[in-house]
């Protein structure tokens, strides 16, 4: 994945966008089906739990049906580039105790993943306003910059590849 300039507020404000309409249209979608579904199925005095249920299922369903059939859309090139973001640093988060100690023994894939890991987290941290924990992130980034000027070689963020991950 190759990180990209991305406008913070014509992010933002899509992401608000997109948000409110999935709640929308999972609200809409759910009630619907639950209304018929009991219209249907349902007996009066008895619970319909379990048909709201399904009407709840069939919502997000129908939510996560259309967001595939629209990622590829220009309105969404922001939000799923940050969706993408978000999954790949967490493959990254999951496996990160087990590559640290390749870092400290100068593993150049090592070393990679977690340069993309850093610059990623900083990206992904700046659109959504969490600047909790920009400092620990700019403090690693930071060590890992002066790991990587004295082992002299040159990483960057176009040298980290998915399948990297698979050693660790």
């Amino acid at each position: 994945m190759h990180l990209e300039d991305i406008d913070k507020s014509r992010y933002q404000q899509r992401f608000r966008i997109v948000f409110a309409a999935i709640v929308v249209v999972l609200t809409i979608v759910s009630l619907g089906t639950s209304t018929l579904l009991i219209a249907l199925f349902g007996t009066p005095g008895e619970s319909h739990f379990w048909l709201n249920v399904a009407g709840v299922v069939v919502g997000a369903a129908f939510v996560v049906l259309t967001l595939i059939k629209l990622r590829q859309h220009p309105y969404l090139r922001e939000v799923v580039y940050v969706w993408d973001l978000k999954q790949r640093l967490n493959q990254i988060y999951r496996r990160q105790r087990r590559i640290e100690p390749f870092v400290e023994d100068n593993d150049p894939d090592a070393i990679a993943i977690m340069f993309f890991f850093y610059r990623g987290s900083q990206q992904l941290y700046e659109l959504d306003d969490n600047t909790i924990t920009m400092d620990a992130i700019a403090l690693n980034l930071r060590a890992l910059e002066r790991r990587i000027k004295d082992l002299g070689i040159t990483v960057t963020t176009d040298s980290y590849r998915r399948e990297m991950l698979e050693r660790f």
